[in-house]
Parts: C-alpha cells; structure tokens; sequence
C-alpha cells in the first residue's frame, strides 16, 4: 500500500503567493464556506518515477463502509490541482460521490505534462491509491474535464479504455498538432502553440520524433481503441469563435470513436458547417432533439455505439449538472490496475 505523505484539511485550494494554501473561493467565499465540503490534500509517489504528486479529494463518511462512486475531475491547461472546480465537487458532493482532483503534472508547459506517459500514470496511481482509502464502486469509475481537462480525459480514454466506466470531456482539443496550428498566426505561435512546444520541445514538423509525441499525446490517435466505453463529448458552437478550440476537436474525437466502431462518421461538409456557420443544412431528428438535462439548444447530436457527441448552444464552458446526470446513468466494470 503507498503512504500518505501528507494529509491536509482545506475548504478548497487555490494559487496563492505562498504555494498552495488553506484560501477561501474569491467569488462568493461567504457562500463557498456554507456550501462547499472540506477536501483532504495529500501527496502520493508515482508508480513510474517516484516523483510526489499532489491530490485533493472529498469522500462521505459511508464511503469507509459502502460502495460509493468516484469521481475523478482534472484540471485545465494552464492549471493544476489548486484551480476552482467548486462547481463540479459541489455537483459531486450532492450525489454523494467520492470527488478526485489529481495534479497529473500540473500546468501543460513542460514534457512531463500535457499528456506524457507520467501525467498519465499520475493518473492511474491516485485513482488505485483512492481505492485503497475507500470502498470505491468498481462498476462507477468516472473521469470528466473541461478544456486541457478536456484533452487529458479523452487521452486517457483512448489509452487507457478499461480503466473507466464512463467519460465525460468538454471543450478539449484533441489534435495537439492542429490546435498549434490554429494558435500559430503568420507563423508567429500563440499562448497555446508556446505551451504545447515547450511540452512537446519542438512544433509539429520539428523531427519525427517530436511528431510521434504529438501523436501519442492527441486523443485523435488513441479514441479508436475506446469502442465499448461510454464517452460522452461536449462543445459549445461558438468555442474557435469566442474560446480557444474549434469545435471541429470534438468532432474529430467522436470521428476516431466511429472509426474503432466501423461506424459512419460526421462528413467533413457538416463540420465545416459547424465551424463556419454554427449550423447544419441538413440536421437529423436527432441534431434537433430537446435536452432538458443540458438545457440549451443543440446544433449537433450523433451516436456510435455507447458513445455520443453533443454540439450546443454556447462557447468554451461545461454544464456539470448535464455531465454528471449522463455520468450517473453508466455503468461499467473498471479494471484495477496491476
């Protein structure tokens, strides 16, 4: 059984000059402290470098005795385990899941993060460590993200299918190569394109074996292999517009789905529809179907298998209440790791 390095009592955990620290939401820190459950912080070795990775995580007191959900969430690009996810642990802590918030790495701007075989071990080490400390139900093992969240839950999807019951990822890119090439103006990189090179140590094209790693990191590549895990993929229409990742990532993940399925895929014109003009000419029943769990309009809705793609009524955001309803109704052994 790993130790606990440390163990720590905090409301919840944001950057503050001093590192981490016990800090109330900036927000509304009056109503945080009513509403929000206090989390544990600790520390657990990776089973790959020993290197310690911080963890928060909640859990209710039946969790010691009974089966409960877990509930793993992952935090952004630009951040780590301290950023403000309060809306997904309250969503959490409400259905009386276990609630996992890993560091995997941290910020993507460096090559053991952004997707590295190390973050995502990061991964599967706090998840089995979280097992040890609680009864977990096997049968309900969830992963969900937004944005860089977004990216690493379908990464891990498509590495690691078997270790998930279901999968809920928002807004992520998931071709690490195009989305440089995206945030690449007059051949000047962006934020993001600056990131991913300094995490990847080149651009796309730099050598082929800085593009196998942009390969091993873009969920595109790997989804193929996630044909009987539910994975459930959401993008605002207007994210590319206002945000920063097309809505064509979310496509190309449910496409590479389709693809491990033998499945028909979305057409190259309804995503250029989508991307262009926020609408199909042609939408299905099922494009146009009411969801009241999401509770916005939707543009685009396909199914393969266990899996579906949602494109809504919005930008770069997540809509817990919609992923956690979704999640809730999945059901699926999840292996233990070895």
């Amino acid at each position: 059984m790993r130790k606990l390095v440390c163990l720590t009592v905090v409301m919840w955990s944001v950057v503050c000059s001093g590192g981490v620290s016990t800090c109330l939401l900036a927000d509304d820190a009056a109503e945080s402290e009513a509403s929000l459950p206090a989390t544990l912080q600790y520390d657990i070795p990776s089973s790959l470098d020993g290197k310690s990775q911080p963890v928060l995580a909640w859990a209710p007191d039946t969790a010691k005795v009974q089966k409960t959900p877990l509930f793993v969430f992952l935090h952004s690009w630009s951040s780590d385990y301290t950023q403000d996810n309060s809306k997904w642990l309250k969503a959490c802590a409400e259905r009386g899941w276990i609630w996992l918030h890993p560091n995997f790495r941290g910020i993507n701007q460096s090559p053991q993060a952004c997707g590295s075989r190390l973050a995502r071990q990061d991964i599967l080490d706090a998840i089995e460590h979280a097992c040890e400390l609680w009864q977990v139900d096997r049968e309900r093992i969830y992963l969900a993200g937004v944005s860089g969240g977004g990216h690493m839950s379908l990464l891990m999807a498509g590495h690691h299918p078997e270790r998930f019951s279901a999968i809920s990822a928002w807004v992520g890119p998931t071709d690490l190569a195009q989305w440089h090439r995206f945030h690449t103006q007059d051949g000047k990189p962006g934020k993001y394109a600056k990131m991913i090179e300094k995490s990847l140590l080149g651009a796309p094209g730099t050598s082929p074996e800085i593009d196998a790693e942009y390969q091993d990191r873009s969920p595109v590549y790997h989804l193929h292999q996630a044909t009987t895990l539910p994975v459930s993929i959401w993008a605002g229409v207007e994210d590319g517009h206002t945000g920063s990742v097309p809505v064509s990532h979310s496509l190309w993940a449910f496409n590479a789905v389709c693809r491990g399925l033998q499945r028909p895929e979305i057409s190259d014109l309804e995503i250029q529809q989508l991307v262009r003009d926020r609408q199909l000419q042609q939408p299905t029943a099922d494009d146009m179907a009411e969801d009241v769990e999401l509770g916005r309009k939707i543009f685009l809705r396909r199914r393969a298998g266990p899996s579906v793609v949602t494109i809504f009524d919005g930008g770069h955001e997540s809509l817990p209440p919609a992923a956690m309803a979704w999640l809730s109704r999945q059901q699926r052994i999840a292996r233990a790791g070895e």
